[in-house]
Formats: structure tokens, C-alpha cells, sequence
């Protein structure tokens, strides 16, 4: 017999609102739109020697970070086949086809994802989770679980199991 440990977090505040587009059937794309996005996380692993699996502080803190850096942004793919995306002068350029769309720099965030899919979403958010708890020198997790929700029950989910 094996005992399990973990811990969840959702919070009220673990919400963003952006806007992204993706593409889907092969080379359709979507018109661009937004989201308010809800994160929650799952955490297992031993407990430490004050008996937690992890801290809810620290989980609490690292993720909100996160979640703070994509509210209000444009969510664009970097490693996406028909999307491309570049960088000047200030500005972001979308081009997928015969569509263009133009952003300041500023209000993008640029991912190395092939799609901003609320799957991708949560994967992305799971790996700078994990570099967020690696800087604050925490144990990684046995299991991690990030689920992104973008349309009120529509979640896309990631998880990482450790062997």
C-alpha cells in the first residue's frame, strides 16, 4: 500500500482575459477573439519537513505571476506552420494567408507553441510553474496538473508525471 499527497489550487483571482486565434481542420482560422481564462493546478509529490506537499503561498504566488503576464495580452504562437509571427520597430505582424494583424510589442506575449489552444495554454503555464518552484529551491512535484478553462467548462488539460 502507497500513500498520495497532493494539492489544488483554484482561486478567484487565477484569471486572465486575452484575445488569440487559432487555427483548426487543417489551415482554417478562426477570426481573432478573447477569452477569460481560469487556471487551476493539482501538485502531488512527498511531503516536506513541514508536512506539506508544497507550499500554498509559494504555489499561489508563482502562478499568479504568471497568470498577471497574459492578462490583457495577445496570445500569438511562435512555432505555428501557417501563422507567422515577427517583431519590428515596436510592433508585432500576424500573417496567416492573405490576413495581417498588427500589436504593439507590448501588449503580445509570444509563445513557442504550434497553437494557442487551452491545452498548449496549460502546458506553457506548467513549464514556467515548474522553473517559477526551481527558483524558489522546492522540491519538483511528483505530478503536476495545470488546467486551463476558457469558456466557462471548457478546459484543456496538462499533466506531468515524474517516474
Amino acid at each position: 500500500m502507497s500513500e498520495t499527497y497532493r494539492v489544488k489550487i483554484e482561486k478567484e483571482r487565477l484569471v486572465f482575459s486575452a484575445a488569440h486565434f487559432i487555427t483548426y481542420d487543417g489551415d482554417t482560422c478562426e477570426p481573432l477573439h478573447g477569452h477569460n481564462y481560469h487556471v487551476r493546478a493539482e501538485v502531488a509529490g512527498p511531503l516536506d519537513e513541514n508536512h506539506y506537499v508544497i507550499d500554498f503561498i509559494a504555489l499561489r504566488d508563482s502562478l499568479q505571476r504568471i497568470v498577471d503576464g497574459l492578462d490583457h495580452r495577445m496570445l500569438l504562437p511562435t512555432e505555428h506552420a501557417t501563422i507567422s509571427v515577427s517583431q519590428e520597430a515596436g510592433e508585432v505582424t500576424a500573417k496567416h494567408g492573405e490576413r495581417r494583424w498588427v500589436f504593439p510589442e507590448g501588449d503580445c506575449v509570444l509563445l513557442p507553441m504550434a497553437n494557442t489552444t487551452a491545452e498548449l495554454l496549460a502546458k506553457w503555464i506548467g513549464g514556467r510553474l515548474l522553473e517559477s518552484l526551481a527558483q524558489r529551491s522546492l522540491e519538483p512535484p511528483t505530478e503536476l496538473i495545470i488546467e486551463v478553462d476558457e469558456c466557462d467548462g471548457q478546459w484543456g488539460v496538462w499533466q506531468l508525471k515524474v517516474e
